[in-house]
């Protein structure tokens, strides 16, 4: 037999296929001055917190909160006012970001202590740089994990020669004698950095750039928010989440927190500046989000209540339609690869759950662009390896739509946000006040440590703690539904009322087809591969 009939595709490889990738690869060097650079600033533990949401919903915390460098993004391009993460927990959030998959869909990649990544699955900036992009990152991608930022290229294409002591901001910028002078040190760190990896960029050439700072991340100096950005705590009376008690102690924390987010503003500032300068912010899709909620809050990080998914999302990009827009559909954070290849002029890998966003800034629309776009889903596995007994997980899948969310814990036996002396451990003496401050593993280590943390604890036996105290730290039941509606902060679980006995069922259903769909191992099989090594376990 004619072996190029028994094989057509290695007969037809052998006489099209050069062709294809010389007209394949002149149509990619015609297309370089016209391919959009990609730029962007990522902050760790930043959640939805910005003035110019401030200014679509008064009456919380972003009153406080001054970012004119995210609000420019987003009055000369789109404002997000549905974006939520995949997972509220750095690594596995990272993952699904990267792949543009769902975290699940990431194998060691879905945890946070112990991750591992795995080359053979696709992330955009290595896609884009296949193409021909110069990618480079600055401070933090993807990690803790091993190895470190592979997922961008590792240490090969990380530019941090000016240093990071951004990361740290209020904490070298508290010591300074001159603290305008520390201040404007960090920005320059931040534009040399940029600058390094801009220095490496060939003539027309285009660039894949990321910006990850980590100080929203703890710890942050308390009291900086006031010292270092004049911001008042008592302005935040009445504007915390019910959940929290409204006292000095937390307004402080808050707002502390939101000096922080300021900061990383600053360092938005710097990219754009950089990039007028050398005349590429009209030929770039600059794109400004975080990680997942406020850590050290209970039911921010670490919880899929909207404190812990919601983020804040911006993007500019001068060739599309989207200009000062405001888009309410649910959006994804992994739906951002896909984006970044899209714009690229590429095919997104089908591997890819996520969706492209360059149809809805195409649109150039306000409002609801596609309707189909009516939920984000969103799920847990392991935080802090050590939380729970037995190192293991605790497993959440949640779906979100404008008016409900649905959370289906898998395992509502376990400590949500790990154990502690009574609640999970045996009982023991409590750690102290400035252990819970400072010393995360010191009790329920899924949340950071904080001095929120520490006040709620120490008051854990008075009568109007108790009750909060059971809501943010106590065992779950393994359903919970929210009208989020009429029930923003989810005080009301709703699951098992008669009355929304259809809402539960459809959104259960739906939940539990994308899981299997997507090929979640928490609902295939058995339902328990995380609970069992290598995902669970000791890290090393």
């Amino acid at each position: 037999m004619n072996l190029n009939m028994k094989f057509p595709f290695a007969f037809w490889a052998t006489r099209f296929l050069p062709v294809a990738l010389a007209v394949l690869f002149c149509n990619r060097l015609s297309l370089a001055a016209e391919r959009p650079n990609v730029v962007f600033a990522f902050a760790d533990d930043w959640g939805r917190y910005a003035s110019v949401y401030s200014q679509l919903t008064p009456g919380g915390p972003s009153d406080l909160v001054s970012t004119p460098n995210f609000d420019r993004v987003a009055r000369e391009g789109a404002l997000f006012t549905q974006a939520y993460i995949n997972a509220p927990s750095c690594t596995p959030c990272r993952s699904s970001l990267l792949s543009g998959q769902y975290f699940w869909r990431t194998g060691m990649g879905a945890i946070l202590q112990g991750a591992t990544w795995d080359d053979k699955i696709p992330s955009y900036p290595l896609i884009l740089e296949t193409a021909g992009y110069k990618i480079g990152h600055t401070y933090k991608v993807w990690s803790p994990g091993s190895p470190a930022d592979q997922p961008h290229g590792g240490q090969r294409t990380s530019y941090n020669r000016a240093g990071r002591k951004f990361n740290a901001f209020s904490q070298n910028v508290t010591k300074a004698d001159n603290k305008d002078e520390a201040k404007k040190e960090l920005y320059e760190e931040v534009r040399q950095n940029f600058r390094d990896f801009l220095s490496e960029v060939s003539n027309d050439q285009p660039f894949c750039y990321w910006l990850g700072p980590t100080n929203c991340h703890r710890k942050w100096i308390k009291g900086s928010g006031k010292d270092l950005w004049g911001l008042d705590p008592d302005k935040l009376q009445g504007k915390l989440p019910k959940f929290l008690p409204d006292t000095p102690e937390v307004r402080e924390d808050f707002c502390d927190y939101l000096g922080e987010v300021q900061a990383f503003d600053h360092a938005v500032g710097v990219l754009i500046e950089e990039l007028e300068r050398i005349g590429a912010l009209d030929n770039t899709i600059l794109v400004v989000s975080g990680d997942h909620g406020v850590p050290g809050m209970p039911r921010g990080k670490c919880n899929l209540y909207d404190l812990g998914t919601r983020v804040s999302l911006a993007i500019r990009w001068p060739k599309s339609a989207a200009k000062g827009v405001v888009i309410d559909d649910f959006v994804g954070l992994p739906d951002l690869a896909p984006t970044f290849v899209d714009a690229a002029g590429l095919t997104p890998p089908n591997v890819m759950t996520g969706r492209s966003l360059v149809p809805l800034l195409m649109a150039g629309k306000s409002g609801i662009v596609d309707a189909a776009r009516d939920h984000v889903v969103i799920g847990r596995e392991r935080h802090v390896a050590g939380a729970r007994k037995d190192y293991l997980p605790y497993p959440q899948r949640a779906i979100r739509t404008n008016q409900y969310l649905y959370i289906r814990n898998f395992k509502p036996e376990r400590w949500p946000m790990g154990e502690a002396p009574g609640m999970g451990k045996n009982e023991g003496e409590w750690p102290s006040f400035e252990d819970l401050q400072e010393n995360t593993f010191s009790a329920f280590g899924d949340l950071d440590a904080s001095p929120t943390k520490a006040y709620m604890l120490t008051h854990r036996d008075s009568e109007q703690m108790r009750s909060l105290i059971d809501l943010t730290f106590g065992l779950r039941p393994e359903e919970e539904l929210y009208d989020v509606l009429a029930d923003p902060d989810h005080l009301h679980n709703l699951a098992g009322q008669p009355q929304l006995a259809d809402v539960q069922t459809a959104l259960s259903a739906k939940l539990m087809h994308i899981l299997a769909d997507s090929g979640d191992p928490r609902v295939l099989g058995d339902g328990t591969a995380y609970d069992k090594p290598p995902f669970s376990g000791p890290v090393n």
